[in-house]
């Protein structure tokens, strides 16, 4: 599920979906107290953020070595739901009640969790880790297409478009296209830019169907993963068989995987958004592909050409336009307006 995001922007493939809007405060109600102020740093916490994510892929790649990729995505999911259930438990979140949010939350756990997850991890079968990194950092280029066309409110700036063609070069020079995209593995690259593609169609449908559920964004959170793990439960068994071994490093990846790239880190997230911001928190996307790239050329030898951080690079600075917003001119001043301001919507402005 991530770094929490407008439509547009990007997560990681271990991150979950950005927060979900809650209903606003009926008038009268008392304010909420004050959250009290984390004991790391927010600089800490990011830094740990961007590894966690960063680490994921290298953390896919090794769960794919000893187990099926079902179920190295059962596995992490599994552990993923702990985390959060965990921490429901504490705070005593309380799960929907409606069954058309459940409806929505189970397609939600299909586009952001259960098929991107499954993706990359058939598509690290055949590419290296570094690759599914870059890939998935293409997020905010499909989000920023996808938006155009499913939200009436995002319009297209040149700055916009300039951003999406930049990305798309970046692609290519990652990929080698000059080369005929020679010795690239195409059904796994496919894969792993598809899963890149279901991060956005489902920030957009939660947009559209999740928002003022009246349930807290943890408890939308965790009841989606539970979604997910169970789908997960039902189509394991048909694809793969029982493993016969539990080999120690792919069995504590999965479990890494889960409970640090896609339970912990939930938390992680939230905690940023809240205390510096979405704008900030979103940053962490930037350092995912750096250091994706850098865990699998290091620790699994992967072999890395020039194109391929050349090309994320580009990639990233193509994302960044795709996100950024021309400086606003001041607006002229006027006399305050005696009725109140409409409550901002929460959470879906970029994890």
């Amino acid at each position: 599920m991530s770094a929490p995001c407008e439509p547009r922007a990007t997560a990681p493939a271990s991150a979950p979906p950005p927060p979900v809007p809650t209903a606003p405060s009926a008038p009268g109600t008392a304010p909420a107290p004050a959250a009290r102020r984390p004991a790391l740093d927010w600089r800490i916490r990011f830094a740990g953020l961007s590894l966690i994510w960063g680490f994921s892929f290298l953390l896919i790649k090794v769960g794919t070595e000893g187990y099926a990729p079902f179920q190295v995505t059962f596995g992490r999911l599994l552990a993923g739901t702990a985390v959060l259930v965990a921490a429901m438990a504490m705070r005593r979140e309380r799960l929907p009640r409606s069954a058309r949010t459940w409806g929505h939350l189970t397609v939600a756990a299909l586009l952001l969790n259960a098929l991107p997850f499954s993706l990359f991890s058939y598509a690290e079968l055949t590419i290296p880790s570094t690759l599914a990194g870059i890939c998935n950092a293409t997020s905010p280029l499909w989000g920023m297409a996808l938006s155009v066309v499913a939200l009436s409110e995002d319009r297209p700036t040149r700055r916009r478009v300039a951003g999406l063609g930049v990305g798309f070069l970046g692609v290519l020079t990652a990929l080698g296209a000059w080369q005929g995209f020679s010795g690239l593995d195409l059904p796994g690259t496919g894969m792993a830019l598809l899963a890149s593609l279901c991060y956005p169609v489902g920030w957009i449908y939660v947009r559209r169907t999740l928002a003022g559920t009246g349930s807290s964004t943890l408890a939308l959170t965790g009841s989606q993963l539970c979604l997910a793990t169970l789908q997960l439960a039902v189509v394991t068994p048909l694809f793969t068989t029982a493993p016969t071994s539990f080999p120690l490093l792919p069995t504590l990846s999965v479990v890494a995987l889960g409970a640090l790239g896609t339970g912990l880190a939930v938390l992680l997230q939230y905690g940023l958004v809240q205390e510096v911001g979405p704008t900030t928190a979103q940053m962490v996307t930037y350092f995912i592909p750096v250091i994706a790239t850098a865990a699998g050329v290091a620790l699994l030898g992967e072999r890395l050409s020039w194109n391929t951080p050349v090309g994320a690079l580009v990639v990233l600075a193509g994302a960044a336009l795709t996100q950024s917003r021309p400086l606003r001119t001041t607006a002229p001043t006027r006399a305050p307006d005696p009725s109140p301001p409409d409550a901002a919507p929460d959470g879906l402005s970029r994890s």
